[in-house]
């Protein structure tokens, strides 16, 4: 089997599952309980909160959550009505997840004036077109720092600085799904998940900087200071927490992999890549379109090879993404769109076996 679908989710690795049975087993208890055993989980709760600001290089507040579409409603939709008396604006992009877009769509029916702006209409100076758009009634600004279909970046410490310049009161929310443990991220307010850096699905994190609020999206017990209601899944926070420590810091093997594909690729007629380079683009997600053959055709021709890829966002379910259209991509070379995202397990040997069966099956199904 060769597994390139890592933007979609990430193999867990042996650390994360050997924390996650190891607390299963001994550290089970429940964070709110007031015996020793609950103290010993909340002790893991607060090393695996340390562990993860730490990574993040920032100072503030850690709330776990189921993941981040939990993290990404409970922030915009918390964020909203907490600062609703301040502006009625919200910024955000055209190449967001779901989680992002949707949340952005209820809160324009509800009142809110949502901007929704494209990176292809400033691709490589993104961070200031999005500041220039605002103004003293724009209260957010919610952006991912790393596209999840092509590898799109955005320097968030830029935009960040771009933000208070122009309205300090103005608050900036990053979805760092696709970023976090693979580049720097900056914001007021940043959501996480652990599976896709090799931790557990069902668990990720909201990051809140000092001072900055939001209203609660679950209530009930009042664990995690009344702002994140509901018992602390233990077990995959200490998983979270321990693939974060194995995450590699040197991620040169993605650019030797990505340089690879594209060298490869460039062979083959009629085949282009639609990611970034280095400049813009983060090397492990390369997202490209093989002409004359439509993506879920070739997904599926490779899956009969056991090679396992992506046609765009795994949160789509062959529903036809906005993604590619804030890019530029047209509606045709969006239908031959294949995504590869790499793990540190890939090797150049399965790239070139992916590129074989990609040729092969070019000369089986192009029209």
């Amino acid at each position: 089997m060769i597994y390139l679908d890592n933007a979609a989710t990430t193999r867990p690795c042996d650390e994360a599952v050997e924390a996650a049975v190891k607390t299963a087993r001994e550290c089970f208890g429940n964070v709110s309980s007031l015996h020793k055993m609950g103290i010993e989980a909340e002790k893991l709760l607060v090393s695996a909160k340390t562990t993860i600001l730490k990574k993040l290089s920032l100072q503030g507040e850690l709330y776990f959550t189921s993941g981040a579409t939990e993290s990404n409603n409970t922030i915009l939709r918390g964020v909203a009505d907490a600062y609703k008396r301040s502006g009625k604006t919200i910024i955000t992009t055209a190449m967001e997840h779901p989680s992002v877009a949707r949340v952005c769509d209820l809160l324009e029916k509800d009142g809110f004036n949502i901007i929704r702006l494209s990176p292809k209409d400033a691709f490589y100076n993104f961070e200031e077109y999005i500041a220039e758009h605002i103004t003293s009634d724009t209260i957010l600004v919610s952006c991912m720092a790393v596209n999840n279909e092509t590898g799109y970046k955005v320097d968030t410490k830029k935009l960040y600085a771009l933000i208070k310049r122009k309205n300090k009161s103005c608050m900036l929310h990053v979805d760092g799904v696709q970023g976090f443990c693979k580049v720097p991220l900056c914001g007021d307010y940043i959501s996480l998940s652990a599976h896709k850096i090799h931790g557990f699905k069902g668990v990720g994190a909201m990051y809140v900087a000092k001072g900055c609020r939001f209203t609660p999206l679950l209530y009930g017990g009042g664990q995690q200071k009344n702002l994140r209601s509901g018992t602390e899944q233990i077990e995959t926070i200490a998983a979270f927490e321990a693939a974060v420590k194995a995450y590699p810091t040197d991620l040169s093997h993605y650019e030797k992999l990505n340089s690879l594909l594209r060298s490869r690729l460039a062979q083959m007629e009629e085949a282009y890549v639609n990611s970034p380079d280095s400049d813009r683009g983060v090397p492990n997600i390369l997202s490209f379109s093989v002409m004359g053959v439509r993506s879920e055709i070739m997904l599926h021709y490779l899956e009969e090879k056991q090679i396992y890829v992506s046609s765009g966002s795994a949160c789509s379910k062959g529903k036809i993404s906005s993604v590619p259209d804030s890019f530029g991509i047209d509606e045709k070379r969006a239908d031959s769109t294949l995504r590869v995202s790499f793990s540190m397990a890939n090797t150049e040997e399965e790239i070139n076996t992916l590129a074989d069966e990609i040729e092969l099956g070019i000369k089986r199904f192009r029209r």
